[in-house]
């Protein structure tokens, strides 16, 4: 039985759960919010002309705004005050009709494909505080009527690469609240107008990548991020003494800023990034110049600096310091060894300048290093061994010095290394069976040194290999068997060297590049030279505001280099059905046989097997071979007739020295192809005509000797002789 002392707690509990009701639905007031009638029909027009292939604006219906995807409304009025179609993949022309939204603060039409005019009814959005319309199709000028936007802070253009013209000179008097300009990439032209030097409120300014011009100016207010890279800007470098306190990040790269770089930009206390590379600075970097703790990245990179690099370039600390480029320049003398003590640093690039002396013996106390290029210097003595320290290094770039020593077993302990150039300076010894440790390797250059031995199975353990080359170099004994084998291989070098027996016949199906002709190719025709080399361009972005990331081009034919050792015996036929190769070079060795049909190697683009003992009938036709451009199979023994109709004449001196071969002229006259099949007849004509000078007596008995080893090469009885006593 219910007692009259329980009621009033029962009514108590009923108040309490009503009280919570009332609470739940006032902190979710937007759950029934009605957009306003005539933004309703605003937008819904501005839907009905615009592509949506995505569908993201099929939640435009009904009147419940919370159910409109980019749409805020105010939860007084129910009139729309924010616009964000971010990245929804809509194109077309923008409908006058957005411009109804009289109480829009934000309209953000940011990464989408519109184009077409910006609106001049833009002009009408009074309350408008952001407008940002970047990474669009844009055309035309910025219109005037933005200028009546006195409400606006940030004006974001950016990515409109056919937006331009003049920059207005209102647009810096415009609006005394606009603190971010961004207009990088478009297509604007002349004078920085001076109205932006002087508006205090700006602190954000990016015209990177436009066609600025005239002098560069100082800005009187306090910048926090000035980005002008990418221009014709000229003149000299200013101090931007009103940013001292405040400028974080200041890009000048590639203008045309001349004289030397002043030592008061150094007093800019917060700057965090710095980049004048690319333009025409010169002079020594004054001992003067050193930067704050704070300066992060440094990019003095592709200027005409001179003199010694200056021992302290910033304040050394834990968190300082973490890229350096001062590539490309005139600097000389030796790397400072104080430059070890910017223990924070993660990429150093001193490349293409003038340096010489030894690499600084202590730097592997910079452990946390990435990327180390010291290439295209005048550099000597050994690698030192202490570079073990630098554990997380990524690219060790060393190529164009005069270093000299050996590979050292313990530099294994840098297992994560994935770019290894040391090619064009003096190592010698062999390549240590440690290294097999070093399975992230996806670059290998160690061409031009004095390298020897043979090829040992540590190699076979960098299986994520893309280019190896060994060219040039004194390596010797057979190719092993799994020389062949690396899946993601692209270019394979090992020319010049003294490499001897047979080509092994491996399984050349492993190679993506290989057998792939839909990879990326090389581009238009190409020279055999420039085919057999590899374009390496690293790169390093700064991701956040502590660590760089490593990125790199690789410019290269997919191909194999064979040539100038000591190879015979016959070709594999795999090699001719790998219809993503583009470069194949076997010249200069002793290999025989026939040579098979290259109708499969559709993606060729040069193909060198001159100098070889190679006998039968030429492939039928190359015709089909729409990409090739260099083509030589002179001085081998083909013999047979070679008729017009396939196509070799597009490749003049490609079949010459084939002393049995039968070339079809343009009078369907059978040739010799340019070279003399009876080389005493030059002899005797000479003797008719006059007397011989020493010259001309050479020559013939140089092409009497050269035809007589051909012709031994030719007769597989002499060619057995020679190979069992040369072996």
């Amino acid at each position: 039985m219910e007692t009259n002392s329980s009621r009033p707690t029962k009514l108590h509990e009923m108040l309490l759960l009503l009280v919570f009701l009332v609470l739940l639905l006032s902190l979710n007031p937007c759950e029934s919010l009605d957009i306003d009638p005539r933004d309703e029909a605003a937008l819904s027009l501005f839907r009905s002309r615009v592509q949506d292939p995505s569908q993201s604006l099929s939640t435009w219906l009904g009147s419940n705004c919370t159910n409109w995807t980019g749409i805020t409304c105010s939860s007084d009025s129910g009139k729309v005050i924010s616009v964000n179609l971010t990245h929804m993949n809509l194109s077309g022309d923008i409908h006058p009709s957005l411009c109804n939204l009289s109480f829009l603060e934000s309209l953000v039409l940011a990464q989408n494909s519109f184009t077409g005019a910006i609106p001049l009814c833009f002009g009408s959005l009074y309350g408008l505080k952001t407008l940002d319309l970047s990474h669009n199709r844009f055309g035309g000028a910025l219109p005037d009527t933005i200028s009546r936007l006195g409400n606006l802070r940030e004006l974001i253009l950016s990515w409109n690469q056919d937006l331009g013209s003049l920059m207005p000179p209102w647009i810096g008097n415009f609006s005394d609240k606009l603190e971010k300009l961004d207009a990088g990439f478009n297509s604007f032209h002349g004078e920085i107008p001076d109205s932006l030097l002087y508006l205090k409120s700006l602190r954000y300014l990016n015209f990177e990548n436009n066609n600025f011009g005239g002098n560069l100016q100082d800005f009187q207010q306090s910048l926090e991020i000035l980005n002008l890279g990418s221009n014709s800007l000229s003149g000299t470098l200013p101090c931007f003494s009103a940013c001292s306190g405040s400028l974080s990040v200041l890009n000048l790269a590639d203008n045309y800023i001349v004289g030397g770089i002043p030592t008061c930009i150094a007093s800019l206390e917060a700057l965090t990034h710095l980049n004048l590379s690319h333009n025409q600075l010169s002079y020594k970097i004054s001992p003067r110049l050193v930067f704050s703790e704070k300066i992060l990245v440094l990019d003095l990179s592709f200027n005409d600096l001179a003199g010694p690099l200056p021992s302290t370039i910033a304040e050394a600390t834990e968190k300082g310091l973490i890229l350096l480029d001062l590539s490309h320049n005139q600097l000389s003398g030796e790397i400072p060894s104080k430059l070890t003590e910017l223990k924070s640093l993660q990429a150093l690039f001193l490349s293409h300048n003038l340096l010489t002396g030894e690499i600084p013996s202590r730097i592997g106390n910079l452990t946390y290093l990435q990327v180390i290029d010291l290439s295209n210097n005048v550099l000597s003595g050994a690698i030192p061994l202490n570079i073990v320290g630098c554990f997380q290094l990524l690219a060790l770039i060393l190529n164009n010095n005069n270093l000299t020593g050996v590979i050292q077993p313990e530099f294994d302990a840098l297992s994560g290394l994935k770019i290894l150039d040391i090619s064009n300076n003096k190592i010698s010894g062999e390549i240590p069976q440690t290294l097999a440790g070093w399975k992230s390797l996806e670059i290998v250059d160690l061409s031009s040194n004095n390298l020897s031995g043979t090829l040992n199975d540590a190699i076979t353990k960098w299986s994520n290999l893309r280019y190896l080359s060994l060219a040039r170099n004194k390596f010797s004994g057979n190719l092993p068997s799994w020389v062949f084998t690396f899946q993601a291989i692209r270019m394979m070098d090992f020319s010049g060297n003294n490499f001897s027996g047979i080509i092994p016949d491996s399984n050349f199906n492993l190679s993506l590049y290989y057998n792939n002709r839909d990879f990326a190719r090389q581009p238009g025709n190409i020279s055999l030279v420039s085919m057999a080399t590899v374009g390496i361009k690293v790169h390093v972005v700064v991701a956040g505001t502590n660590e760089v990331r490593l990125n790199y081009d690789i410019i290269a034919a997919v191909g194999i280099d064979l040539s100038g050792n000591m190879l015979h015996g016959e070709i594999p036929s795999g090699l001719f059905g790998l219809e993503g190769l583009e470069y194949l070079n076997m010249s200069y060795n002793i290999l025989t046989s026939r040579l098979p049909d290259l109708e499969k190697m559709r993606s060729l683009k040069a193909l060198d097997l001159s100098h070889n003992s190679l006998s039968g009938q030429i492939p039928e036709n190359v015709s089909g071979l729409e990409d090739l451009t260099v083509l030589d199979l002179s001085y081998n023994c083909f013999s047979g007739h070679v008729s017009k109709k396939q196509g070799y004449w597009r490749f003049p001196g490609a079949l010459a020295g084939n002393p049995n071969l039968c070339v079809e002229s343009s009078t369907g006259v059978c040739g010799r192809d340019s070279v003399p099949v009876e080389p005493g007849k030059a002899f005797q004509e000479e003797m008719v005509e006059g007397p011989i000078s020493l010259s001309v007596f050479l020559l013939s008995a140089a092409i009497t000797f050269y035809f007589s080893i051909v012709s031994l090469f030719c007769s597989a009885r002499a060619r057995r002789y020679i190979l069992e006593t040369k072996l």
